[in-house]
């Protein structure tokens, strides 16, 4: 009686845990949703408002732009109110925004609303990876958070789709507005969680903390031994700030964090999502053929990620980040050339989308999941907060760059020379993964502190 009583115990807390993870993990979702919606939207609005391409890359760009200063505000909000109600913070603004986006009467009320996404994306973005980390069981950690990464791309997908099916009656505010259903969704899921025992630890509530891991691991030995983990690890308290001014080992791995989120951003990867039934129709394709392209990106995006998964403990990290930057500068070298040709003939069109794709597939196996794997594998204990933040807001800045700059590019130096540099750009990124950017596939988080520590280069850190 007792054993079933103790595996019906189990049962229930693995089935806690995994609802728990895959409701945190929509905040992947909402990420996505933003990120793919105002990619099909973007023609329809520039045609009510009459706007320039420059308003319209405000209009995209105002998303990244809230979502910087989330970011910036997250690390404080989640210490203060918890990884819960943040969650909750982010999942209120992004119905918030979402519903003013679908109402928006003007240019700068739209632009507004973006802003307020990009707070709310800020801020889950943060949050809901490390509460995924704080509440999963080691056995299932890494599978929970990349299932966290395979909810944005999922977004993205979803997004795209429903702009397709949207594009044939121009309803740009359905488009924006209808992601407030799935945000309203997770706003109330989100209520049904529980607090992050380590937040609770952290606030000095260890009654509370123990009940609640005793009911996410359904086993109070293991409970008991994971609640003495992280007593432990409190002990060594974050001193980021001072550590950064102090200590020149930790600016270097702070430095490597930043350019690592520049090298992602810069492979021209989200140039792609914003922008995707605009260089479509630089192909020459109509509007529905424009949106059912752009929804086999999202698809393309969605599979190659399981690549990733699937080699990155395998292949090692430089192997897989060489191969992708290859790929994506193979791919873009190639669309720049084929659109150079002014692609006259339905061949030559579909040969330049396929080439396209292939561009999705070497972001989407490589720079796209591996980044934020190194950004949090690099950084010593006593900094990590600090440098995954610096790292995570130099991802934010960057992306609001990106797709500020598209179009002015397109319309200053052309399709061709456009593309071309995105791809010269992913070959210099593979000289830089090579001279700088360690392997730690297999290597303790430990390990690579102490190599760090010790004045290694960067690039031998994982040895």
């Amino acid at each position: 009686m007792n054993a079933e009583v103790i595996e019906s115990s189990t049962f229930q807390a693995r089935a806690t845990v995994v609802f728990t993870c895959l409701l945190a993990a929509l905040a992947g979702l909402m990420f996505g949703l933003d990120i793919g919606v105002i990619s099909g939207a973007t023609q329809f609005i520039q045609a009510e408002f009459r706007v320039d391409d420059r308003t319209i890359e405000w209009i995209v760009s105002a998303m990244m732009l809230g979502a910087a200063a989330g970011a910036l505000g997250a690390g404080w909000l989640s210490a203060t109110l918890g990884r819960k109600r943040s969650l909750i913070l982010g999942g209120v603004l992004f119905v918030l925004g979402s519903v003013l986006s679908g109402y928006a009467w003007s240019p700068e009320t739209l632009i507004a609303a973006r802003v307020v996404l990009g707070l709310a994306i800020g801020v889950a973005t943060f949050a809901a990876p490390l509460y995924l980390a704080e509440v999963a069981p080691e056995r299932i950690r890494g599978a929970m958070i990349s299932t966290y990464q395979l909810m944005i791309t999922v977004g993205i997908l979803v997004a795209f789709l429903s702009d397709t099916m949207l594009s044939y009656s121009g309803a740009w505010r359905w488009m924006l507005g209808i992601i407030a259903i799935p945000g309203t969704l997770f706003l109330l899921g989100v209520l049904l969680l529980p607090d992050s025992p380590r937040w609770l630890f952290m606030r000095g509530r260890r009654e509370e903390a123990m009940r609640i891991l005793h009911r996410l691991r359904g086993d109070v030995n293991v409970a008991e031994r994971e609640a003495a983990e992280i007593e432990e690890q409190l002990k060594t308290p974050q001193r980021g700030w001072h550590l950064f001014l102090e200590n020149r080992n930790f600016r270097r791995s702070v430095g490597l964090g930043v350019l690592l989120q520049l090298m992602q951003q810069f492979t021209g990867m989200n140039v792609v999502m914003y922008y995707a039934p605009r260089i479509f129709q630089e192909m020459g394709y109509d509007t529905h053929g424009q949106m059912w392209f752009t929804a086999l990106v999202g698809l393309t995006n969605v599979l190659a990620t399981f690549i990733a998964i699937a080699l990155i403990d395998k292949w090692g990290r430089k192997p897989i980040l060489y191969t992708g930057f290859a790929v994506m500068a193979t791919g873009l070298g190639v669309v720049g050339t084929m659109m150079h040709g002014n692609l006259a003939g339905h061949g030559e069109q579909i040969f330049t989308v396929v080439m396209l794709l292939v561009f999705i597939v070497g972001f989407a196996m490589s720079a796209g999941p591996l980044v934020w794997t190194l950004c949090s594998e690099i950084q010593p204990l006593k900094g990590r907060d600090f440098g995954i933040g610096c790292s995570t807001f130099t991802n934010w800045v960057a992306n609001m760059i990106v797709g500020a700059t598209f179009l002015s590019l397109l319309n200053g130096i052309g399709n061709s020379a456009t593309f071309w540099l995105y791809a010269s750009l992913n070959l210099i990124f593979i000289a830089l993964t090579f001279w700088l950017v360690p392997e730690t596939k297999g290597v303790s988080l430990e390990h690579i502190e102490r190599n760090l520590m010790h004045g290694k280069r960067l690039r031998d850190i994982g040895e």
